[in-house]
């Protein structure tokens, strides 16, 4: 009896230490994304102005992606994208989310709007965006707990109401995830007490005030490496989804009055520059975390923005050599950061010109976890996984990305996107095209379309029967519409 029961506990150890081996060998996943990050706010990006050191090391130790974009040139349709691996127009959420303190004192509905919406001095009637992203969505997270990750979310979530919040869709932890598209302050206690709304008047949620002044992007760099002592021994997922470096811009002045020394550069240049730095300041903690622990090597951090960098004539960022910014249809509204680093699986050093999207971070993730990807949806993205393993020699087989917005921002009004390879088409819905070569023109300065009449034909040919396909719902001609 003595003999079998220490034979039975031996295997029973045995089993024990490799299922712990086991769940080990799983990578832990890091994924930062910035909020309004432009394409050129790096240094590793060519930047010569802002100080990003431990950003810059996802480069050199890991893979760069040249042709890296945000699924849409707003927020919270790439912020859906990134969650679900689909496209923007598939899931129904096509602009940035109103909160409620937005909505005008109209509360939660019961079912998100489905009416067109528009004005007799519109050509268009375009389709309503909802207030949240619906449930039925499988997120990173639902994915993954199915697969014994840990899973975390910090920072900005504005993907819809109480309802929908991270906890409410898979998360573990959450700390800061709401419907807020921005900060009422950088500065703890992160409110606005004098604000009219109640949900501004008391702050980010799950994210109280601790110490009087604390800089919110350090606050985050906290929870996540709490998070990272916590979890140390069993795989986790961790999005870092900082509010910086969007509006409004406070910086600790100490740190934006290093930056005095650049000439032609305003205040707010120099305070966009000190919350670029705190991003920084975030990677380095978190980094530093993962090699105290011995988990460096097996943790995959991915790096990117929601959409290109707020550019209003070089205030409070500058996207050149792209042309505009955030919201714009055009490079400087869509390219973005986008890296990785994995030290166990993906080559030092390496850069890639291979374009990739938002869309792929879910199907990525699922693969190098070795989660199962939903069977009863379409997940329009790819994995990136053997791009990364092989330093981007081994190229994904796909030739176009696309981006659909069917609203009203800037003008001329709706646009729907095509990008196959170097070309890349722009369908206003009012009836204008451009046309751009990006490898020979990269600030789009040149279009082609008067020139190229059959490749914008074909190209708005598989562009419109891609989006219907997808259900996407288009812009409609107006009939009240008075020239």
């Amino acid at each position: 009896m003595k003999i079998f029961l220490i034979s039975f506990f031996s295997l029973l150890a045995c089993h024990v230490q490799a299922f712990t081996i086991e769940n080990r060998a799983k990578p832990n996943i890091i994924l930062v994304l910035v909020d309004d990050m432009g394409w050129m706010d790096l240094s590793c990006q060519g930047s010569d102005f802002y100080r990003t050191p431990h950003v810059d090391r996802l480069a050199k130790e890991g893979i760069m992606f040249t042709n890296g974009y945000a699924a849409c040139a707003v927020c919270s349709p790439t912020r859906a994208a990134v969650q679900t691996g689909r496209y923007p127009h598939r899931l129904g959420v096509t602009d940035w989310i109103r909160s409620l303190f937005q909505r005008g004192g109209i509360g939660t509905p019961e079912k998100n709007p489905t009416e067109y919406v528009g004005g007799k001095n519109r050509k268009l009637l375009c389709p309503p965006n909802p207030y949240w992203m619906e449930s039925s969505e499988i997120t990173i997270a639902e994915a993954l707990q199915n697969n014994t990750y840990k899973t975390a979310y910090i920072g900005k979530w504005h993907l819809g109401d109480e309802a929908w919040y991270p906890e409410n869709q898979g998360y573990h932890e959450n700390f800061g995830g709401c419907d807020y598209g921005q900060p009422p302050s950088f500065f703890d206690p992160y409110n606005n007490p004098k604000h009219k709304h109640p949900t501004i008047r008391a702050g980010i949620h799950k994210l109280p005030g601790r110490k009087n002044g604390e800089y919110l992007t350090h606050r985050e760099a906290d929870e996540a490496v709490k998070l990272i002592r916590q979890w140390k021994d069993q795989p986790f997922f961790i999005q870092v989804s900082h509010y910086a470096v969007h509006t409004p811009i406070q910086a600790i002045q100490e740190v934006a009055d290093k930056y005095k020394f650049k000439e032609g550069k305003s205040e707010t240049n120099r305070k966009y520059a000190a919350m670029v730095e705190s991003i920084d300041d975030c990677m380095r903690d978190m980094l530093a975390e993962l090699k105290k622990h011995g988990i460096d090597d097996n943790t995959l951090i991915i790096f990117t923005s929601d959409n290109g960098g707020l550019d209003r004539n070089g205030g409070p960022t500058e996207n050149a050599p792209l042309r505009s910014g955030k919201g714009y249809c055009y490079e400087g509204g869509i390219r973005v950061p986008f890296l990785a680093r994995w030290p166990a699986q993906i080559p030092a050093g390496k850069k890639t010109d291979f374009p990739v999207s938002s869309i792929d971070l879910f199907p990525t993730i699922m693969e190098v976890t070795g989660t199962a990807l939903p069977k009863d949806r379409t997940i329009d993205g790819l994995s990136l996984n053997t791009h990364l393993s092989s330093g981007g020699k081994k190229t994904p087989n796909r030739e176009t990305l696309i981006w659909h917005f069917p609203h009203y921002r800037h003008a001329p009004g709706p646009y729907s996107i095509i990008r196959k390879g170097n070309f890349k088409l722009i369908k206003f819905w009012e009836g204008i095209y451009e046309l751009y070569d990006l490898k020979n023109d990269l600030g789009e300065a040149n279009n082609l379309a008067e020139k190229n009449t059959g490749l914008v034909k074909a190209l708005e040919t598989e562009l419109m029967a891609r989006l219907k396909a997808d259900g996407a719902k288009l812009p409609r001609s107006n009939p009240e519409f008075k020239k």
